[in-house]
């Protein structure tokens, strides 16, 4: 059974710093692609990131882009988000997906949305608060 698990998340001052980590089990990242959401309060879950596990290649929204890093770690079979310079508005949930489907993780993202996108964590709290 494929499952992801985020963990990372917890309340840091803005201009900080913080890492997301999201663990695959029941399969390897070499086929999919990662992404990372967060559902700010009130609000639908939004595309943050992606990553695909064969290659590396990126996509990110514009509002986290120059900010945040995606990485991998095969070897742990696990994805990172590296965020810097956090604001109040990057506040929420975040969860981790996986997805085979190239489209939903390329040069569409973050437009595609997260359609496409299986196998959810149960997200972390991110809070970014003075």
């Amino acid at each position: 059974q494929p499952q992801v698990a985020e963990s990372g998340g917890n309340l840091v001052q803005p201009g900080g710093s913080l890492r997301l980590s999201c663990t695959a089990s029941g399969f390897t990242l070499d086929r999919y692609a990662i992404g990372w959401f967060r559902r700010a309060p009130g609000s639908e879950r939004e595309p943050v990131s992606c990553i695909w596990g064969s290659d590396g290649q990126t996509y990110y929204d514009n509002f986290v882009r120059g900010r945040f890093t995606i990485s991998k770690d095969n070897w742990r079979n696990t994805v990172y988000l590296h965020m810097d310079k956090l604001k109040p508005e990057d506040s929420g949930v975040y969860y981790c997906a996986a997805t085979l489907n190239m489209p939903y993780c390329s040069s569409g993202f973050p437009n595609t949305g997260v359609i496409g996108f299986d196998h959810w964590g149960q997200g972390t709290q991110v809070t970014v608060s003075s």
